[in-house]
């Protein structure tokens, strides 16, 4: 899961960072709200968490935009402003919760968790495309062609999140920089060739299940997963 952290306090962006990584989300922290709307209009998120108080846009003018768009996101807003007016003025701009500093990470991490059981898009513990379904629970992607035996396999974090990348766009072709920006934070090293690594390295894994040919590159550098496998 792909989380945006907006904070402008050092020591406590840092170390909301640090807890989240721990956790094995994918954290890209960013200190100022113009620049949290840069990324959220250039990236893809399953959940925000929003200072109040940010240089450039502030957190609740970033929940406002993000609702008139009819963008769904989960948002956590994070404040010192713990007067019950100043809560309300809050989840009315649209957070859906509510988390006032200081605060001790496990508050933060059980509050992610509730977000993550209310809202729709996390209810699903499977995702099914065609004939492949990829499991939340045990990271296994299972593939099965009408009148053929089941085949499964166990995916490794990385190649987990490649697939349901592309199982979450599967009648679409994904350039090297959208999968980029959906694995990698802002500030990791990003190395030219790493995309085409890692479809490499997921391919053999499919060819395990002798599915390696689910990854379709695309002339141009995208990649997609092939017709045959998402009807």
């Amino acid at each position: 899961m792909k989380i945006l952290l907006v904070e402008d306090e050092f020591d406590v962006g840092s170390a909301i960072q640090r807890t989240l990584k721990q956790e094995q989300f994918i954290v890209d922290w960013v200190q100022n709200g113009d620049e949290a709307w840069y990324c959220l209009k250039q990236s893809q998120y399953t959940l925000a968490i929003l200072d109040w108080m940010l240089p450039g846009l502030t957190g609740l003018e970033l929940c406002k935009r993000l609702r008139s768009q009819q963008n769904a996101m989960p948002i956590l807003l994070l404040t010192a402003r713990d007067r019950w007016e100043d809560k309300v003025l809050g989840l009315d701009a649209g957070a859906d919760d509510y988390l006032i500093k200081p605060f001790r990470m496990e508050e933060l991490l059980a509050r992610l968790r509730a977000l993550q059981r209310r809202s729709p898009q996390f209810q699903t513990q499977q995702l099914q495309v065609g004939y492949l379904t990829l499991d939340y629970g045990d990271r296994t992607l299972t593939c099965q062609f009408p009148d053929t035996p089941c085949r499964s396999t166990r995916l490794s974090k990385k190649e987990f999140q490649l697939l349901e990348y592309f199982m979450k766009h599967p009648k679409q072709a994904m350039s090297r920089d959208q999968i980029l920006n959906y694995l990698y934070e802002l500030d990791a090293e990003r190395i030219s060739n790493v995309v085409a690594a890692q479809v490499r390295l997921l391919r053999k894994r499919l060819a395990e299940i002798d599915c390696g040919d689910l990854i379709e590159t695309i002339p141009g550098g995208s990649y997609r997963i092939h017709p045959r496998y998402a009807i």
